[in-house]
């Protein structure tokens, strides 16, 4: 097929990024070049769809998600190798959180595909994201970004009051959250990074638990237009970790922290037969 160069060049300006952000250990700074985010303000979200707007717009939004998820399977622009440990997943039927690596933006369909194999119906997933991609992104993806059970994190302190009260009304309505604890994207990049605290203060304070998944790939026999192949995905979903009531909040962040990034870390030396030699302290 035919590459497109200006593709090509952007991604390997993004890698290149990467390589260097992973030599100042500043994992949570984005690989992509992305323009300054306006912020979002409270009135400019509905978290919970509570207006009869937002409702319509969700509606519209999940049935062009249905499609378009459809179309990358079929067309192997999204390829699903295999899923382990949807028993991890499934068998958890209160409230819960999923965290998992952030490595591109298909990885968010690659999640869709294993909470739908574990029986969680598309409506009753929510995702935590960025404060730019929810302002900034404009057409069908922006359609999504902001309209698909999305709860966007501001830079507003008042916003984020909002943010809070719904994740809680989410979890207590034993939805399923997905949060990418790495807080940034790193396109294609295979090793766990250092994991962000609030996946975990949201699990203390909701007393849901944790299910950690780690998605792990390898090159497939396609080349996409950007010059790099396509990527098959391994979804391995691991042993939910709960929060502990005997024990304190700092406690609790600490242990669960540790358990999650074992879980990845094992996954990935496991997966690549190779040792995990990343300092992120």
């Amino acid at each position: 097929m035919e590459i497109d160069e200006q593709k090509h060049q952007e991604r390997l300006e993004v890698l290149k990024r990467i390589e260097q952000y992973e030599k100042e250990k500043r994992w949570d700074v984005d690989g992509e070049n992305d323009p300054p985010a306006p912020v979002l303000m409270p009135d400019k979200v509905d978290f919970l769809h509570q207006k009869w707007t937002s409702r319509i717009a969700r509606r519209f939004a999940f049935a062009g998600a249905t499609r378009y998820m459809k179309k990358i399977l079929k067309n192997k622009q999204l390829i699903i190798e295999d899923v382990v440990g949807l028993e991890n997943l499934s068998s958890v039927t209160t409230g819960k959180i999923i965290s998992c690596n952030h490595f591109n933006a298909m990885d968010t369909f690659a999640v869709q595909y294993a909470t739908l194999k574990a029986g969680i119906k598309k409506t009753d997933l929510y995702r935590v994201i960025r404060e730019g991609n929810y302002t900034n992104f404009p057409g069908f993806y922006g359609m999504l970004m902001r309209h698909c059970n999305t709860l966007p994190l501001s830079s507003n302190m008042e916003t984020m009051k909002l943010f809070y009260r719904a994740v809680e009304a989410v979890l207590r309505w034993d939805k399923t959250l997905v949060v990418y604890p790495e807080k940034a994207m790193w396109w294609n990049y295979k090793k766990p990074r250092k994991i962000k605290d609030g996946v975990f203060k949201m699990s203390f304070r909701t007393g849901v638990p944790v299910v950690p998944m780690f998605i792990t790939m390898r090159d497939s026999e396609i080349m996409g237009d950007d010059g790099f192949y396509i990527q098959k995905y391994t979804i391995h979903i691991f042993p939910a970790i709960y929060p502990d009531p005997e024990k304190t909040r700092a406690e609790n962040i600490a242990i669960m922290h540790k358990k999650n990034f074992e879980y990845w870390k094992n996954c990935y030396e496991s997966f690549y037969d190779t040792k995990y030699d990343l300092d992120i302290e």
